[in-house]
């Protein structure tokens, strides 16, 4: 039966957000749609579903503040900037304008590195993120390795706030620096167990498909010069000097790069170089041992 104009129970706004977002072309957008009723209703996306089933209304206080929302996803805005908030690994972090918003595929990343840390004898083993964007890798390490001592290296002033705000609510012991990573950290010249990043590795050439990457991604955090590997050749000599004989590098890279990312490795003298798929089957991150 047709539902009549106005319709504000919880079901045909959903139905309605979905087919907005469909429209605008936003992937995934019965996924949105629900977690921006949670948002707005205060719910957790297994909470909406639940009152899809059990029925409900939308007040007109929140179906107004859920239309000024579905506008702004719709126009492609992240859906991360919209609620404030990206999910990874354990963490709920804080992002917004000027950080790059966490992405599965990194939680890999984190995995291969948490991993790494994890098998060092030491008491506490040193940990560095390096570009450490919103503190995303750092706090998965310090989080899950609460043992360690880690390090966090980020050269964006914008994207650092992001990184303190999010080290000063999860309360973990994350030391913070902003400046290159090319030179960052001196004092810990091999003393190191465990070098992360997710850096920017995206060649310049290659614009990305996704309207909320494209516009709304800070371009220092995506684009890695002409072939995306000018920083990743930073990143090896950096975290060569900073590991201590036997420590592990562990880095995201583009999907194509890998033949390159080893014969640039071995140059720089690192052994037992490995790469990594992620849940697609493609090559997204490399591992390698001082």
């Amino acid at each position: 039966m047709p539902r009549p104009a106005g319709d504000r129970s919880v079901r045909a706004v959903r139905e309605a957000i979905v087919s907005r977002l469909t429209a605008a072309g936003v992937p995934d957008a019965e996924v949105d749609a629900e977690l921006l009723l949670g948002h707005v209703l205060d719910l957790s996306r297994g909470g909406v579903q639940a009152r899809l089933i059990m029925g409900g209304e939308l007040d007109e206080a929140d179906a107004a503040a859920l239309a000024a929302l579905v506008d702004r996803r719709a126009a492609r805005e992240p859906l991360q900037h919209i609620t404030g908030r990206a999910p990874f690994r354990s963490l709920d972090l804080l992002v917004g304008p000027g950080v790059l918003v966490p992405r599965p595929e990194t939680e890999t990343v984190a995995q291969l590195a948490i991993d790494a840390l994890r098998a060092v004898p030491a008491a506490s083993p040193i940990a560095v993120d390096l570009g450490t964007g919103s503190g995303a890798l750092a706090l998965a390490l310090a989080t899950e390795v609460p043992h360690a001592r880690v390090h966090a290296v980020e050269i964006s002033p914008e994207a650092a706030v992001w990184a303190r705000r999010n080290i000063d609510e999860t309360g973990v012991a994350v030391e913070l620096v902003v400046g290159d990573l090319a030179d960052a950290l001196p004092e810990l010249d091999g003393r190191v167990s465990v070098v992360v990043s997710n850096p920017p590795y995206v060649p310049a050439a290659e614009l990305p498909r996704d309207v909320e990457v494209l516009v709304h991604d800070p371009d220092v955090a995506l684009y890695g010069g002409g072939d995306g590997l000018d920083v990743i050749r930073a990143l090896s000599v950096r975290a060569f000097a900073l590991l201590h004989p036997g420590g592990t590098l562990v880095f995201e890279h583009f999907e194509t790069q890998s033949a390159a990312i080893a014969d640039l490795l071995r140059t720089d003298g690192w052994r037992a170089i490995s790469h990594h798929r992620d849940l697609t089957g493609r090559d997204r991150a490399t591992t390698a041992t001082r």
